[in-house]
């Protein structure tokens, strides 16, 4: 995924991945100088030609007649890079094809763009470009957290809306009301992180207290975390922007004797669950555990190290594979453990699963790859 990632990167380097399976993607696709707002969602699988694709109106609207053309490549791309520079290519041709796109805005543009920017507050308005058509507004929720929106216009503002890119949950894609000032989208910015305040603040308390290790630098949109518990043991939880204090989705990741004791923990204790308390004191309940901090783990020997390639990220992942022997606890990163597995004479392979020895203590060791990874 990360090579992948950095392909899509070079092609679009507006478009971003909004999850940590890479199933949701939004940005901007950029085309004859021009940025136009996107969403993909990709299936489970990651198949790309039963991907879902959420244009902006005024992307659909410069498509035109090329969307079933559009759609045709998308049956017949391999991969979701592919895809976007067929995209690309489709999308300059259209532009090329329809001048009156590229016609300057007209002298009240400006006008009622100052006078939209003078009624918000200059105070608010962190950029804008010399053609004023990109403009960031900052917004401060209730909990004096600092927010972004990138806002493109386009020569017909304010009676068509901008494209508007903000880092929120996908599962709050605001829907923007035509005909709207820029302090009307300020005040429904406004009002999308007031609905976000608990969820914010149940994930601050997780960053600021324990060893959150993905992501490394979490957006505001990211809704994963992935903490330290111990030794080569660690729980990634999905939370619910809707519901921040309810039971996150859990998943364990170490060798089998520790983290058995902590599902058994969790099945055992989940009645324990309050949502009137915060999301990190309902998992220490449940668990029974006090979560480290980053500095307590880095005095003892705590180390997430991979034991083949001995370092710590890959290409921006990091290691979420380990041995299961008491003894050895080893982890490894999937690919270098891949690389590893595949190289011996005596592993086999059935389907997405290599079987083989631990290079450290020559315990079995079972490998399930990603549908994509194979």
């Amino acid at each position: 995924m990360a090579a992948g990632l950095g392909s899509l990167l070079r092609e679009c380097p507006l478009l971003l991945p909004q999850n940590r399976e890479g199933s949701v993607y939004e940005g901007f696709v950029t085309a004859q100088g021009r940025d136009f707002h996107i969403r993909i969602l990709l299936p489970l699988d990651l198949q790309v030609k039963n991907a879902r694709i959420q244009c902006s109106w005024h992307l659909k609207k410069v498509l035109g007649e090329y969307q079933q053309i559009l759609k045709q490549r998308l049956q017949h791309s391999l991969d979701l890079v592919r895809f976007m520079v067929e995209l690309k290519t489709i999308l300059e041709v259209a532009l090329k094809n329809t001048p009156e796109l590229h016609a300057s805005p007209p002298p009240q543009y400006y006008n009622d763009l100052i006078r939209d920017i003078e009624t918000l507050g200059w105070n608010k308005v962190v950029f804008i470009d010399p053609g004023f058509s990109t403009i960031k507004i900052k917004a401060e929720d209730s909990c004096g957290r600092d927010h972004l929106i990138t806002l493109k216009l386009n020569s017909k503002y304010p009676t068509e809306p901008p494209d508007c890119l903000v880092d929120l949950p996908v599962q709050f894609a605001i829907s923007w009301i035509p005909q709207s000032s820029l302090l009307s989208i300020h005040s429904q910015f406004l009002a999308a992180l007031e609905s976000l305040k608990e969820f914010w603040n149940a994930l601050d308390e997780i960053d600021e207290k324990t060893w959150v290790l993905e992501p490394e630098n979490p957006t505001r949109s990211a809704t994963m975390r992935r903490i330290a518990v111990g030794n080569n043991i660690s729980v990634n939880i999905e939370v619910d922007p809707r519901h921040p204090t309810m039971l996150p989705e859990c998943y364990f990741l170490g060798a089998d004797h520790v983290v058995n004791p902590l599902k058994i923990k969790l099945n055992s204790n989940i009645h324990l669950w309050d949502p009137e308390i915060s999301l990190l004191s309902n998992l220490k309940e449940v668990l029974e555990i006090d979560f480290p901090s980053r500095e307590a783990l880095k005095q003892s020997d705590f180390s997430m190290d991979c034991g083949i390639c001995y370092a710590y990220r890959l290409e921006g992942a990091i290691p979420d594979q380990v041995c299961d022997d008491p003894r050895c606890g080893q982890p490894f990163h999937q690919a270098c453990l891949f690389e590893w597995l595949r190289g011996l004479p005596s592993s086999r392979q059935s389907f997405n699963v290599i079987f083989g020895e631990c290079p450290y203590c020559n315990k079995q060791i079972t490998l399930k790859m990603s549908m994509k990874k194979v």
